[in-house]
């Protein structure tokens, strides 16, 4: 968080980990120091994981801290107009679900975010898309074709999903760039503002994509997220 005596707008931030772990030195620390540079507080949720993230508690655990963290919002000097869900991998699967109608705030009663940050995100639970240990995790193994549908968040786009930026490297050798894609081209079809960028070269994992192709990313979700607000 911001401490000076200040409103900030604020980020609430998933991190990966296939649902087994919450890699929170790789995908939250890092990404709160430089938005906390940019005059931007942020929240790292250490969700359920291994045994415990069956479906739906990362869900409500994210929800839960999100009702947190607007009940302290005068504590805290949060400006709750402008707030913002991210994630990454098994993470960006949890903020991409926290868009939809089944999944997300509208189920759980809580307010729109002004956009979504995924970062190389599961967004399929289908076999032929999904990374394996995050659907098992989440899903079981095997898992119902209706909840594998249901848990795929491309599937469940509508006009009400939060403006998302998305990115992914075209080298990702853990989740396949075709969920980036796949996300991307349902946010088009719903008519849901969005901004998709695949970078060359660049596999999962890299953070803030210090010395890669991706580097700068960070600037680049928070200048679309800043278009979004009103």
């Amino acid at each position: 968080m911001i401490r000076d005596g200040r409103r900030h707008p604020f980020a609430v931030i998933c991190p990966g980990g296939g649902y087994t772990m919450v890699c929170g030195y790789i995908e939250g620390v890092p990404y709160a120091r430089k938005l906390n540079e940019m005059g931007i507080s942020a929240f790292i949720v250490y969700y359920r994981v291994k045994e415990a993230a069956r479906f739906p508690a990362p869900q409500d655990d994210l929800a839960r801290a999100i009702r947190e963290i607007f009940a302290r919002a005068d504590e805290y000097r949060l400006d709750t107009a402008h707030w913002s869900v991210w994630g990454s991998s098994a993470g960006g699967h949890l903020a991409a679900s926290f868009g939809t109608a089944g999944m997300g705030y509208p189920h759980y009663d809580v307010p729109k975010p002004e956009a979504l940050v995924l970062t190389y995100p599961v967004i399929s639970m289908r076999a032929d898309f999904t990374e394996q240990q995050t659907h098992n995790m989440l899903l079981g193994d095997p898992a119902k074709p209706s909840m594998e549908a249901f848990a795929s968040v491309d599937e469940q786009v509508d006009a009400n999903y939060p403006p998302t930026y998305i990115w992914c490297g075209d080298a990702d050798q853990t989740v396949k760039p075709k969920n980036t894609r796949r996300m991307a081209e349902a946010l088009k079809k719903a008519g849901v503002p969005y901004q998709c960028e695949i970078f060359p070269g660049v596999d999962h994992g890299v953070s803030p994509g210090t010395g890669t192709a991706a580097e700068g990313w960070i600037g680049h979700a928070v200048t679309f997220w800043e278009k979004q607000r009103h």
